[in-house]
């Protein structure tokens, strides 16, 4: 008899519900936090991907993890914890996923301000349209959140979650989601302020005309103000634009501690 034959026939139902809670658990907390996260996350990234992402993920870090709750069956505790990991996976992405949102935001401020609005084109990572100035923005972040590794910060996160929140201790606290549901006032507030500049700089570009078409009645404003405003708009871009890295770092930071702060 083949002796590998006979170890697989030795094997009782308890030690093979320890090795599939040992890496169930896990994957299905890694695999809520792919589906949201930037980049891996998006419609470009195909389901399949994600999953091998998941699985190859859980296994590297599993083996650094607490111990797992062992549970035997596929019963309605089996599917709460199901449940609660996917919950806890997409919350910790959709911090990450808020940062990406403010500076898209910031985009489409600058863009309907400076007259550049009227470009539009399709987001293929989220099917919408959104202005070019926006998509560039994006672009860029998604751009610098790779070159700061930060795709491998987050995964030092989620890692850490495992003993901040274990697995069956329960889902997220009461204040967590409150405190979740208010990155909505982040956002706004952080896309505000990073196009500020750009939005005063043409507002003084409008008093500016505004003055001159009392001064001169005869001037067609609008003829002249349009193509004027959007140059002074792609300056404005150029200009601002140099400090955006420092920003989406002080940013970025802020997501993590975010995530860290997390409590079951």
């Amino acid at each position: 008899m083949d002796p590998t034959l006979g170890f697989i026939l030795d094997l009782d139902g308890a030690e093979i519900s320890s090795w599939v809670s040992r890496y169930l658990w896990p994957f299905t907390r890694i695999a809520g936090f792919f589906m949201v996260m930037p980049l891996f996350g998006t419609r470009l990234v195909t389901a399949r991907v994600r999953l091998y992402l998941a699985i190859f993920t859980t296994v590297v870090i599993t083996p650094v993890l607490p111990p797992m709750p062992v549970i035997e069956g596929i019963g309605l505790e089996t599917m709460i914890i199901i449940g609660q990991q996917l919950l806890i996976g997409v919350a910790l992405a959709f911090a990450l996923e808020i940062l990406m949102n403010i500076f898209i935001m910031s985009g489409q401020l600058v863009a309907m301000q400076t007259g550049l609005g009227m470009a539009m084109m399709v987001d293929p990572s989220n099917g919408v349209n959104v202005a070019v100035v926006a998509q560039w923005f994006l672009i860029f972040v998604n751009l610098l959140f790779i070159t700061l590794n930060g795709h491998l910060v987050a995964i030092e996160v989620i890692a850490d979650s495992f003993f901040t929140m274990p697995v069956g201790a329960g889902s997220l606290s009461g204040n967590t989601l409150f405190e979740i549901a208010r990155l909505a006032q982040w956002m706004f507030s952080a896309a505000i302020v990073l196009a500020l500049p750009a939005i005063s700089a043409m507002l003084v570009v409008n008093i500016a005309f505004g003055v001159m078409a009392r001064l001169a009645p005869q001037l067609n404003i609008f003829a002249v103000g349009f193509p004027v405003t959007m140059m002074l708009g792609l300056i404005i871009l150029w200009i601002t634009f140099s400090g955006y890295g420092d920003k989406f770092s002080g940013l970025l930071s802020q997501a993590f501690q975010f995530m860290r702060s997390y409590q079951i």
